[in-house]
């Protein structure tokens, strides 16, 4: 039986947990950290749909019942998504620094 192909946010998840087990770091305050950082990561998709979905603007209506433009608030939404897996990465020391190369066979170099 051929192997289901992984979703990108099921290797996002392998990858962090990859990167805290080689630091040494799979403890279970990362664990829950990691489960708030995937959580804010479907957030994040779900913010970025609405916005190619409905655009960056919506039409909204006044107390006076005129209509109007107004920022979508999913756009500022996906922005503090995005702060706030920032943060949760800097917490578990996770960065560009520490991730390992993958050879071009996906093992490590």
């Amino acid at each position: 039986m051929p192997e289901k192909k992984k979703s990108k946010q099921a290797m996002i998840r392998e990858s962090l947990e990859q990167q805290l087990i080689d630091k040494g770091a799979n403890v279970l305050h990362f664990q829950a950290l990691l489960d708030d950082y995937m959580f804010f990561y479907k957030m994040q998709k779900k913010m970025q749909s609405n916005i190619r979905q409905n655009g960056t603007t919506i039409q909204a209506v006044s107390a006076s019942g005129k209509t109007y433009d107004k920022e979508n608030p999913a756009v500022k939404q996906a922005a503090l998504y995005n702060q706030q897996m920032l943060r949760i990465l800097r917490e578990m020391g996770l960065t560009t620094d520490t991730c390992r190369a993958k050879d071009e066979s996906g093992g490590d170099l």
